[in-house]
């Protein structure tokens, strides 16, 4: 039941923590953005981790498992920001949700999660039920055949990316711990950003971005970190498919948060997409907890 708990706070963080986010990315930039979400998780999980350092540091295969997880993280990352810049938001989104099959077919063939007939017709209904949801046109729910506009082969590698992230948090929370796993990935980040803010002469103006937009940066910082937590946290009881999907739906809960807050207008589709996934990941839930 801890598993269901902290994959739904997963899901709730990311809801509202991608608004922020995305407000902070397009004032600051994409790298700065990047830069104090995981600058936050690296400093504030420091005290809860800095005994497990020197221990997991100690082994090489912890060296290699540590330095694809924050190669692979910051690719999938950067490869997402260029597929949504070059191509159009209704084309690259759907493409984008193939991240979750994806999860699923490695976590089941690569590292032998098991699941339950049920579970895997919950986990079909929530992806189907997701992409409709974000489609806005009902022409653009064939995706095969959108695949060759532009940005889309660059949607599928940041699909295939964000499925090996999510596989990678699953395992490294699993081998040391959810917070060391976070804390590692973050401050491999960190660094990564640094490097690249330090290259461009955009690190010296941090602290202008800082007191400019205080909220922002601080709000995106604490629901991003703490989606990871709960996400490593939920992998550690359920399997990662599980944990997955269910805090893939944030996805849909910012559909419901769009026509309640800012009374958008749903297609039929849409609605009837945030329906299906929403009521699919509620049973999913039920009969994993």
């Amino acid at each position: 039941m801890l598993g269901i708990v902290f994959a739904l706070g997963a899901m709730l963080s990311w809801a509202f923590g991608d608004f922020f986010i995305q407000r902070t990315a397009r004032v600051i930039g994409i790298w700065k953005s990047l830069f104090f979400i995981t600058i936050v998780g690296s400093l504030g999980l420091l005290p809860f981790v800095y005994a497990e350092v020197p221990v997991i540091l100690q082994t090489k295969e912890n060296l290699i498992l540590l330095g694809i997880a924050i190669v692979v993280s910051l690719v999938a990352a950067l490869i997402d920001f260029k597929a949504l810049q070059q191509g159009k938001f209704a084309i690259i989104e759907p493409i984008l949700g193939i991240e979750l099959p994806l999860t699923v077919l490695i976590s089941v063939f690569l590292l032998g999660e098991t699941l339950t007939f049920g579970q895997l017709c919950f986990i079909l209904l929530v992806f189907l039920g997701l992409i409709s949801a974000v489609t806005l046109h009902r022409n653009k729910l064939h995706i095969h055949k959108n695949i060759f506009e532009k940005g889309a082969w660059l949607a599928v590698f940041a699909a295939i990316g964000m499925a090996l992230t999510n596989v990678l948090f699953g395992v490294t929370s699993q081998q040391w711990s959810p917070l060391a796993a976070v804390w590692f990935i973050h401050t491999g980040l960190a660094l990564c950003c640094i490097g690249y803010l330090l290259s461009t002469r955009e690190f010296t103006t941090l602290w202008k971005d800082l007191k400019k937009y205080p909220k922002m940066i601080v709000s995106e910082s604490i629901l991003d970190n703490l989606a990871w937590i709960c996400f490593a946290f939920a992998t550690t009881y359920i399997p990662i498919a599980i944990a997955t999907t269910i805090s893939e739906s944030y996805i849909a809960l910012g559909v419901i948060l769009g026509l309640v807050v800012n009374k958008e207008k749903l297609k039929k589709h849409q609605k009837l997409g945030t329906f299906v996934a929403v009521s699919s990941v509620i049973l999913l839930a039920a009969i994993s907890g």
